[in-house]
């Protein structure tokens, strides 16, 4: 059901005061058009992005017990940001979180200002109704039914993890959010879609050549940096840190209201080659180091591979130092997770690996290490699929080891996902094979393809476009079916 709301303002007093009864319906038209109406469909999903801010409101931590704080955070598509609109009636309304299935609270039922903004199970009472009200073309007021005072972000903060709250109206835009239906194009959603729901799904892909191409918004919604936020990269020489490119991302980001990625942390690979000399002591300290500097310069990175390709497709030549084996099989990963989480708490941490929906073993061998991390105490929040090998196996294939993955519980994300042919019709077949069932599995969160220009990708045929913007068949129909 779609509903339509309107301030009730002076103007509105005024003008039926002035009018008689056979000027009213004249009156009614052109106050719809002064007061452009939010219209909300109570079958869709929403995000609720802070004016000032440009971040979106969320559920502090992704947690699904009573009494979690709302805060915002940058836009990352994820169901902690998400939100169903349910009718109460009267002109009011329950806001409840896609993730927790709870409902936005103000604690303890308060009126007073300052009061924190929580989740708690969905219940009839005023503290959980909302109303809506235009400020302006696509910007609402929330206000409380029973305090009569707005949502507000705290202090006019703008840092991820600022904490929402209710406060008498002021009119300051740390008061006024878009509440956008998600698909539609707006922050955290899926851009759109043509052909498919996506259920908010972001669809990114990767720095160009280590640069950022100003096209890059016009096609995808999330960014990851090819090469530039790995560690090899960013401090080749001890202690002389360069983040150019990784801040590059960063900015392109921020700018575009797009989330972006941490690519990597630890890997086998590509990793400072003066570690390897170093006694375990110092090379522990040394990641510990990286991880911290790394997280206080991008505090609001939304999504991080923590480990990347782990045994036995590469090992660390720190693994030791880390704790090596240890109870687990994997304490070394454990550890890592552990210092992202500090370092980096309102990041989703990932654990990325290739072929693990392309082949049993290398499947199974992710699930085993999820196991073992997670009863370990590791704080994984999802899985990465890279997926670069799916194009070469039947999507029934993909499809069941993508299900085996979402078997553990945890959100798969689609990583570095390729179709390396070089017929325009092989790879549009396969695009038109496998990105619908990525995009419409309740288990994948988000879609990154690994590079979209011809000849500046890492496998030959790879590219969806030339650089002048010629799109290959599969590009064409993959833009058609987002609706971008």
């Amino acid at each position: 059901m779609r509903r339509r709301f309107e301030r009730w303002s002076l103007l509105t007093t005024l003008a039926l005061i002035a009018c008689g009864p056979a000027e009213l319906d004249e009156a009614d038209f052109e106050l719809d058009e002064i007061a452009e109406g939010i219209t909300i469909d109570t079958a869709a999903t929403y995000t609720i992005v802070g004016v000032q801010s440009g971040k979106c409101v969320e559920v502090a931590g992704g947690s699904t017990a009573d009494g979690a704080g709302l805060q915002i955070a940058g836009c990352n598509g994820s169901t902690r940001q998400q939100f169903r609109i349910e009718s109460t009636g009267g002109g009011y309304y329950r806001i409840r979180n896609v993730n927790s299935n709870r409902c936005l609270d103000v604690t303890g039922a308060s009126t007073s200002d300052g009061a924190r903004i929580q989740q708690y199970s969905c219940w009839s009472g005023e503290n959980q109704q909302w109303s809506f009200s235009d400020v302006s073309a696509g910007v609402a007021r929330l206000t409380a039914r029973h305090s009569g005072k707005s949502l507000d972000v705290y202090s006019r903060g703008t840092a991820d993890g600022t904490a929402v709250i209710q406060w008498s109206w002021n009119g300051g835009t740390n008061q006024q959010f878009r509440v956008t239906p998600v698909g539609s194009g707006g922050s955290g959603g899926s851009g759109g879609s043509g052909g498919g729901s996506g259920g908010g799904k972001f669809v990114g892909n990767i720095t160009t050549g280590g640069q950022v191409r100003s096209d890059l918004i016009r096609y995808w919604n999330q960014i990851t940096p090819e090469n530039e936020g790995k560690w090899g990269s960013v401090e080749p020489q001890r202690d002389v840190m360069n983040w150019a490119g990784m801040d590059r991302v960063r900015d392109y980001a921020r700018q575009n209201g797009i989330p972006y990625k941490g690519h990597t942390l630890i890997w086998g690979a590509q990793q400072p080659s003066w570690l390897a000399g170093l006694p375990q002591s110092e090379q522990r300290a040394e990641v510990e180091e990286w991880i911290r500097a790394f997280c206080q310069r991008y505090p609001d990175v939304a999504i991080i591979d923590v480990v990347n390709e782990p045994p036995p497709h590469t090992t660390p030549v720190y693994m030791n130092a880390l704790g090596g084996a240890g109870s687990s099989g994997y304490d070394w990963i454990v550890q890592a997770f552990k210092w992202a989480r500090q370092y980096c708490p309102n990041a989703i941490l990932l654990l990325n690996d290739y072929n693990n929906i392309e082949y049993s073993a290398d499947n199974q061998n992710t699930i085993n290490i999820v196991n073992r991390i997670r009863a370990a105490g590791a704080p994984i929040d999802g899985i990465g699929a890279q997926a670069h090998a799916a194009f070469s196996i039947p999507t029934s294939t993909v499809k069941g080891f993508l299900d085996r993955l979402a078997g553990t519980g945890l959100p798969v994300y689609i990583t570095e996902y390729d179709i390396d042919l070089a017929s325009d019709a092989q790879q549009l077949n396969v695009m038109q094979s496998q990105f619908p069932m990525f995009y419409n599995h309740p288990s994948v969160r988000g879609i990154t393809l690994w590079g979209y220009v011809s000849g500046q990708t890492w496998l030959s045929n790879s590219g969806l476009m030339s650089s002048g913007g010629q799109m290959r068949p599969a590009m064409a129909w993959l833009m058609d079916y987002l609706g971008r």
